[in-house]
């Protein structure tokens, strides 16, 4: 029998069951989801480069939370709309605008339990690291963070609802009027008085003589809030806890911290912070094990997919120094892991979540230069469609700001 992704031990340990689907059910088929599901790293590869695989399915699965996003457009429509976002996420903008933003946060956070000489990582860091950089991003009210928090939180779960918990999505639909009342008024404002924000820089985007609407805007900042904060909160502590668990190679980055990018790397191919993402092929599709008939959803398991050995050698081990993973493609679309997707809905954001990992992990290790797991606890991760650890508590020598 297959293993259901559904199910408790599949909460506990996806890994066990990844092993299982990846050797013996490469393509099944899951009732409760109502989806097929594929977990071979050349099928989830395929799911998101060839074209006959649509984003319908975020139809239903995004649009009720965020409105209509880039993620559901394709041909010119998401060319136009993808030109128009991106260049704040690269480049000049990221460098000189939001760079001194995101360390700006990083050191606040990080000041406020250094001389403690404990914290946790997760409560103390991670979670509010990501979304105090999009609130300060987007010129808004820092008083407000504590909302956007709750907001966040909120949308993830909507996202995260596979089993289709009514008070889950309706949290989530609540958020989407709240975050909606919010921002349009503020979108509007922004218009006549534009910044050096990234809410300015949306207002005043034009291609080819198009524009984002205020509605436009607003469900980019809301699809932002979900995938630019959750990818990266669990992906910091990810990253530092796969590195306490390989006591060589966090003493090896934190001799070279150029390693960083490395372990960040290797931490999104070995415990990624999205284990899955779907799609709806426009025909009927042969992969691994069977056909997937068109019009279907397909949930694509990237957590299984990154450690196919098919295509990573020794996939269940953490190693930052593996030879077929390139760091230098690592964070654009040629990367070998997928938990970025491939080509054209290629994550965005893949370079600022670059930044605020490179930039948190550097804060954290100098102010914990001897960072160890406080005595007596022990790492969960939890999450379906994404994962991460629960808590990550840590102790270091105290140290004044």
């Amino acid at each position: 029998m297959s293993p259901d992704i559904l199910s408790p031990e599949f909460a506990a340990d996806p890994y066990a069951a990844y092993r299982v689907l990846l050797e013996d059910a490469p393509l099944i088929w899951h009732d409760g989801m109502q989806s097929y599901i594929c977990s071979r790293y050349d099928d989830v590869a395929r799911a998101f480069k060839d074209p006959v695989f649509t984003t319908d399915n975020y139809g239903w699965q995004l649009e009720p939370v965020h409105g209509r996003t880039i993620l559901q457009m394709s041909g010119r429509e998401h060319a136009v709309r993808r030109a128009l976002v991106a260049p704040a996420f690269r480049g000049r903008d990221l460098e000189e605008t939001f760079l001194p933003v995101i360390e700006r946060n990083a050191h606040e956070l990080v000041d406020a339990f250094r001389g403690a000489g404990r914290a946790d990582v997760v409560h103390d860091f991670a979670r509010q690291f990501p979304i105090n950089v999009i609130v300060d991003m987007l010129g808004l009210d820092r008083a407000d963070q504590a909302l956007f928090q709750r907001w966040y939180t909120s949308i993830i779960g909507f996202l995260g609802n596979l089993s289709q918990d009514p008070d889950v999505a309706a949290a989530g639909l609540r958020t989407r009027d709240e975050l909606a009342a919010y921002l349009i008024p503020i979108i509007q404002h922004r218009r006549e008085n534009l910044g050096d924000d990234l809410l300015s820089t949306l207002c005043a985007a034009e291609v080819d003589g198009t524009r984002m609407s205020d509605e436009d805007i607003k469900a980019f900042v809301s699809l932002l809030l979900a995938a630019g904060g959750e990818t990266t909160d669990k992906a910091i502590a990810s990253v530092l806890n796969n590195l306490l668990d390989h006591p060589d190679q966090l003493a090896a980055v934190q001799a070279d911290r150029s390693l960083i990018p490395r372990a960040f790397a290797e931490t999104l191919r070995y415990t990624p912070p999205v284990h899955m993402i779907m799609r709806q092929p426009g025909e009927d599709v042969h992969l691994s094990g069977g056909v997937v008939p068109a019009g279907s959803t397909l949930t694509c398991l990237i957590g299984a997919a990154n450690r196919d050995p098919r295509r990573f050698s020794d996939p269940d081990t953490f190693n930052l120094f593996r030879a077929d993973l390139p760091t230098d493609t690592a964070f654009s679309a040629a990367a070998s892991h997928l938990s970025f997707a491939l080509g054209r809905h290629f994550c965005v954001g893949a370079l600022l979540a670059k930044s605020e990992v490179e930039v948190g992990l550097h804060a954290l290790l100098d102010a914990a230069p001897d960072v160890r797991r406080a005595p007596g606890t022990s790492v969960v991760e939890e999450g379906l469609f994404t994962r991460g650890p629960a808590s990550l508590p840590i102790v270091f020598t105290p140290s004044a700001a």
